[in-house]
């Protein structure tokens, strides 16, 4: 069976940091125990480690293509490590996966933070072991110094909140097909073997529930990721989006976001991307290239929400605010940093990063490539602003350390009375940028502050945007793309909201996850279980061939309609559609 993670990207570090990856050429059990409780103790709370047998090892990086196992050796290796494990106390045993990996045999093991720290092992496997602690400092498995051993003690059954059991869910709260789209997104083997286990294993498989037989149940980060219902367990668990038109705060619009949490925050920055990111070109005398800049740079903004998600408390009852006025953009989070950070260091750009608030949350994200590895979001935002010309941000938070607020500054050379070419229905009009991102926003603006020149082909737009969407149906939806390449980013809002109103929420749900799935081939098999529908002719013929006949998925046989090999992907048409109905 296979672990939920893309093997590729695990063994290049592309999502886990080598800190959190150990090579090892072969089997060498004293030293792979006292590895194996460091990643128990999980002392900073960085989230899983994994130690990777048969790679050899070169200054923290593998040597390819592996050197590899035989069978007999894994074996050997597996049934020794349950004996081994049992030597850790208190008992912990992590998950072990034999993987095929560039033709050779290699044994991952996998081990989670445990849930019972602080974790011993013997310091031998002789006669006479003393039991000590374990840590892990950057690549290595360490004795931690005294300071540390007491403060490790201190962190006697403390779990992070993502990794704690909710006990007011089930395994029935968890949406099977939000499970495999993740794992679908991420190419990792196990959603091939979906079908062939029950939720119980499934869900221990993913480490996203915990417990007896008798008595498991999932565990937060489960629940924030893959529950059907997230507000019925986490109301507060939102992103809000308020714009600013004035610095009165009186007139304002408002965007939220309550879906799964990694969906809260791709539809998130997608509304940033397309609604209130610009970008403004300055042609240069007697220089051929002219001079582009954004307002804000999405890749600071995007870094920004991203760690504002991942180091946010989810125990309280606050949400992540964005507030946009019309020169500066804040986010805003709660609870503020975890020591050593405090208010002088964030005013001074000094961030010694060691531990998380979040393990299991990071590891989600870095996965789905949303965030990057420990300590790199704050010099990329730095590095994206410095590049787009822009001030540097500005980081706050109060002396208890109750929020944790960034901001942003308008580009200098964007100003706010400045006039800016916006193009509606085929007229080009000038707008001063105040005006201009109440439109872009909202849509349809309160007319009489925007101006007399703009009413009569805002009016039109509206009136043309919802006609089209109004012909909207899952089985003819020509109209609605023809739209949305017509008049672009700006009908977007209204278009979503429309096709949304015009569509039972099922059929949408149903949609989107379909056409997502199918970016990577299906079999009809897989397509109709995402459905949770049996496999007859019926079904097929109302939920693929439909979709197909509209040019929504296209066979990757299309001239052996009926071969055993047969797939299904997304066409271009359906990645516009998703574009539109799920941004």
């Amino acid at each position: 069976m296979s672990l939920p993670v893309n093997i590729d990207e695990l063994i290049s570090g592309k999502t886990v940091e080598w800190e959190r990856i150990e090579f090892k050429e072969g089997w060498n059990p004293e030293r792979t125990i006292k590895t194996i409780c460091a990643f128990a103790n999980d002392f900073n709370n960085w989230g899983s480690g994994y130690i990777i047998i048969g790679i050899e090892d070169n200054n923290g990086t593998p040597v390819l293509p592996p050197i590899g196992l035989n069978v007999l050796t894994i074996d050997s290796i597996q049934r020794e490590l349950n004996n081994l494990c049992r030597k850790i106390i208190p008992n912990y045993f992590p998950i072990s996966e034999p993987i095929d990996y560039q033709g050779k045999k290699i044994l991952i093991l996998w081990c989670p933070g445990g849930s019972n720290r602080p974790y011993k092992a013997p310091d031998k496997l002789g006669d006479n072991p003393r039991y000590l602690y374990f840590i892990r400092k950057f690549s290595s498995t360490v004795r931690p110094t005294h300071e540390e051993e007491i403060e490790l003690i201190s962190m006697s059954n403390r779990i992070p909140f993502d990794d704690q059991v909710n006990h007011l869910a089930q395994l029935s709260d968890f949406d099977l097909s939000s499970i495999k789209i993740y794992l679908n997104e991420i190419k990792s083997d196990l959603e091939q073997h979906i079908h062939d286990l029950s939720i119980q294993d499934l869900s221990r498989r993913m480490n996203i529930a915990e417990g007896s037989n008798e008595y498991l149940k999932p565990k937060n980060v489960g629940v924030l990721f893959f529950a059907k219902d997230v507000k019925k367990f986490f109301p507060y668990v939102k992103i809000e989006i308020v714009t600013f038109y004035d610095e009165s705060g009186t007139n304002y619009t408002e965007k939220i976001f309550t879906e799964q949490i990694h969906n809260q925050l791709q539809n998130a920055l997608s509304y940033l991307k397309n609604s209130v990111i610009r970008e403004k070109v300055e042609k240069i005398e007697g220089e051929a290239e002219a001079k582009r800049f954004y307002n804000y740079p999405y890749e600071a903004i995007e870094e920004a929400l991203c760690n504002a998600v991942y180091h946010r408390g989810y125990d309280n009852d606050s949400s992540i605010e964005i507030r946009i006025y019309p020169d500066r953009l804040s986010i805003i989070s709660f609870p503020g940093p975890l020591p050593p950070l405090d208010k002088v260091k964030l005013q001074n750009l000094q961030f010694e990063v060691r531990k998380y608030r979040n393990r299991r949350i990071g590891d989600f994200l870095k996965e789905l490539h949303l965030t990057e590895g420990r300590a790199t979001g704050i010099p990329t935002i730095i590095n994206a602003l410095r590049k787009n010309g822009s001030p540097n941000p500005i980081f706050e938070t109060d002396d208890e350390r109750t929020f944790f607020k960034v901001t942003f500054h308008i580009h200098p050379d964007f100003h706010v009375k400045d006039k800016v070419q916006v193009k509606v229905d085929g007229h080009e009009i000038k707008l001063n940028i105040e005006d201009e991102l109440k439109v872009r926003t909202e849509l349809v603006p309160e007319l009489d502050q925007v101006g007399t020149e703009l009413a009569p082909s805002i009016k039109q737009l509206s009136v043309q945007v919802s006609v089209q969407v109004k012909l909207f149906v899952i089985n003819n939806l020509d109209e609605v793309v023809a739209c949305f390449d017509k008049y672009g980013v700006q009908a977007g809002v209204q278009v979503r909201e429309q096709v949304r109103k015009q569509v039972e929420k099922n059929k949408i749900d149903n949609l989107i996850n379909l056409l997502k799935l199918c970016t990577i081939p299906q079999t009809r098999t897989s397509i109709l279980d995402l459905l949770q529908l049996s496999n007859h002719y019926k079904n097929y013929k109302n939920n693929i061939i439909v979709l197909i006949n509209n040019g929504l998925i296209k066979m990757t046989i299309p001239d052996k309609p009926n071969s055993p090999n047969q797939k299904y992907m997304t066409t271009d048409k359906g990645k516009k559609l998703l574009e539109i109905i799920n941004n």
